[in-house]
């Protein structure tokens, strides 16, 4: 699990105990973590009869101690534990925090809720907390060791020797020697620190282009919302611009990557075809046009030449745009998220247009779908008009044993509905539902995927295709998106229109890989 992590203030015996987070006010990080954020996590842990792990510095393989309690205040999450002292790293924590040497405490948590605001402040509203540290420094300097008692003195008897006394003094006398020098290291080490943050602030200093990807999407926000007069000048400058000539802006990496997460929803061919990414105008993919052949010689005789032949495929990169229209109350509205809310919509176009394009594009400024490729074989469905069992089974075995076991159905949902109906010899159902969450049904073993732009069944149609669409069909993205922010043209409405373009391109690269259903007799 991976997990954020948040720095708190830490509490012989070895019992402490503190604030492990504090709430309300912006730790450094940018982050507010909201009252009840961890209630549900500890609700959980209750139930499961565990409690978060102890740590030192987060490190998993150095474990210092327990957890007693853990409760929620108006403070923040307030923590009861015991260092334990037998082992090397609790007793030197438990050393350092009496001497006041450090006194943090850090959370290891995974964010499930969180908002951001127009200030790109983080307001974290539920998470999952899965470790608490003792730290050298702390990022929320309200959270803080408050209290922590020595083992030797709540044990200690009343009535021991002179001598035991003695000892115990020799030794405290030579940990606080040892801590001397441990603080003065870390004086040190935070002159140290210090000379370096204030190089970084410097003009020319690198601590820029470590905040520049959180300034362009903030400035990429800000843009959505206002446009680019509302921006001040490093905002502006913050923000790339299109090589196109509308004045659009290049979306930041992070909004580009949701979208095509999104397009996934609403593209099935992307979730059976092979995507990449390229930076380039086309993209060209080896194709091999002959295989080798063997023959059987003997022990003495001349080997034939064996050769294979190759030629190439070249993706052309297509443009593709479109414009999705948002409410200008949404955009006011800062509680919105309208980096997201944009990038769904968008995918939602592309998928569509995308989706579209793969199947029965023609290749003239689009990609060139697999229905639409002439090299691309067909077996006959044994009917003039309807689909059949039999010419099923023929496509599914028409298909070459290599590609069948990872090959899937594709079709519409009038044909999946036609085929759920169908049965073999036997009297079963050709179709099975899928039995595990997530996964796609199934037609003799096989995924069976719906795309809305599939043919229907009608006489000399293709509804149906069956194939290994990894290995037949690419999909290649160019990189870039470019937004234009249109706030005239629909503005009688309420609305602000945002206009979008992207590059990509789509061929069969593997033509045997692929087969289609033709409903007819031959």
């Amino acid at each position: 699990m991976t997990l954020e992590l948040k720095f708190a203030g830490a509490q012989d015996s070895g019992a402490f105990e503190g604030l492990a987070a504090a709430y309300g006010n912006i730790d450094s990080a940018g982050d507010v973590i909201a009252p009840g954020a961890f209630a549900a996590s500890l609700a959980d842990h209750k139930a499961a009869g565990t409690w978060p792990v102890l740590l030192w510095q987060h490190m998993q393989d150095e474990p210092i101690g327990v957890i007693d309690a853990l409760h929620e205040t108006p403070a923040g999450l307030h923590i009861k534990g015991r260092l334990d002292l037998n082992v090397r790293r609790g007793a030197e924590a438990h050393s350092l925090i009496k001497s006041g040497a450090i006194k943090g405490l850090s959370i290891g948590f995974r964010t499930i809720d969180a908002t951001r605001d127009a200030r790109g402040v983080r307001t974290i509203r539920n998470a999952y907390l899965g470790e608490i540290s003792i730290v050298t420094l702390a990022a929320n300097d309200k959270a803080k060791v408050t209290s922590i008692k020595g083992a030797n003195m709540e044990n200690e008897d009343d009535n021991g020797s002179v001598a035991e006394i003695k000892t115990k003094l020799e030794e405290l006398e030579g940990k606080t020697a040892k801590l001397d020098e441990m603080e003065k290291k870390l004086a040190d080490a935070e002159k140290r620190a210090d000379a370096f943050e204030l190089k970084l602030k410097r003009p020319g200093g690198s601590a820029a282009k470590d905040d520049a990807p959180a300034i362009e999407t903030k400035a990429f926000a800000v843009f959505l919302r206002k446009g680019r007069e509302a921006l001040d000048p490093n905002e502006f400058k913050s923000l790339r611009v299109s090589d196109d000539t509308a004045g659009g802006y290049l979306a930041p990496a992070d909004f580009s990557r949701e979208v095509d997460k999104n397009i996934v929803q609403f593209s099935p061919i992307r979730q059976a075809a092979r995507v990449g990414m390229t930076a380039s105008g086309s993209v060209i993919v080896p194709r091999r046009t002959g295989a080798p052949t063997a023959t059987w010689t003997g022990e003495t005789e001349t080997r034939p030449a064996t050769g294979s032949s190759y030629g190439q495929v070249e993706i052309p990169i297509e443009e593709a745009a479109c414009y999705v229209d948002v409410s200008n109350k949404l955009l006011e509205d800062a509680a919105v998220d309208i980096a997201a809310e944009v990038a769904f919509d968008l995918a939602e176009e592309f998928g569509r247009i995308e989706g579209l394009a793969f199947v029965s594009g023609d290749g003239v400024k689009k990609p060139l779908g697999f229905m639409s490729d002439a090299n691309i074989s067909y077996t006959p469905g044994g009917d003039a008009s309807l689909i059949k069992a039999d010419g099923i089974f023929d496509l599914y075995y028409g298909l070459k044993p290599f590609y069948r076991q990872r090959a899937a159905f594709i079709a519409n949902g009038s044909t999946i509905a036609a085929i759920r109906k169908l049965k073999d010899s036997q009297g079963r159902y050709l179709w099975e539902p899928s039995l595990a969450l997530g996964q796609p049904e199934t037609l003799l073993g096989r995924p069976l995927i719906e795309a809305v732009d599939m043919p229907d069944i009608t006489g000399n149609a293709y509804p149906l295709a069956f194939g290994d669409f990894s290995t037949g069909y690419r999909i290649y993205d160019r990189v870039a998106l470019s937004l234009l922010r249109d706030p005239y043209s629909v503005a009688t409405s309420g609305l602000t229109r945002f206009h979008a373009r992207r590059r990509v391109g789509g061929a069969v690269v593997r033509a045997e890989a692929i087969r289609k259903l033709k409903i007819a007799t031959s």
